[in-house]
């Protein structure tokens, strides 16, 4: 069982404090590689939280690789977004407040694969254009870091 798992056994479904990471994957289109969550049906980045011990790198690079089947030991940090607009309720009813170091990579290894039970579907988007069905806390993440307008 997972560090997060532990706490939820203690307090329940109650708001919760939660430092994690996400990864922007940009191919050289300048897309963004977002994934189709299996939890909410709709698209999000890649990441999740910190595992015990763990360095914000290190938990980029593990939810890169978990989540989406890629290697990069080229990220980019880009930001650390906090506060109240970072309140997310998961469709279960578990509460965070997320702490979310943002980083970047342009320079990963192996093709994109679902490689876990969190992901439906991988995708590259263009910034550009209207992303239907972006998840609130992927859109709150890519506005803040300009990845998207």
């Amino acid at each position: 069982m997972g560090y997060i798992q532990d706490i939820r056994q203690l307090v329940g479904t109650r708001p919760i404090i939660m430092v994690g990471t996400s990864t922007v994957v940009l191919n050289k289109d300048n897309e963004i590689l977002l994934q189709r969550r299996a939890d909410s049906g709709d698209w999000g980045v890649i990441g999740g939280a910190l595992e015990l011990g763990e360095s914000l790198e290190e938990g980029a690079k593990r939810e890169l690789y978990e989540e989406a089947g890629l290697r990069s030991d080229n990220m980019k940090f880009i930001d650390i977004l906090s506060g109240e607009d970072m309140y997310y309720k998961y469709p279960h009813g578990d509460e965070i407040y997320n702490v979310v170091a943002v980083y970047e990579t342009r320079e990963y290894s192996g093709t994109p694969f679902i490689n876990d039970d969190e992901t439906l579907e991988l995708r590259f988007f263009n910034p550009k254009e209207p992303i239907k069905e972006l998840n609130e806390m992927a859109r709150q993440i890519l506005t803040k870091t300009n990845y998207i307008v």
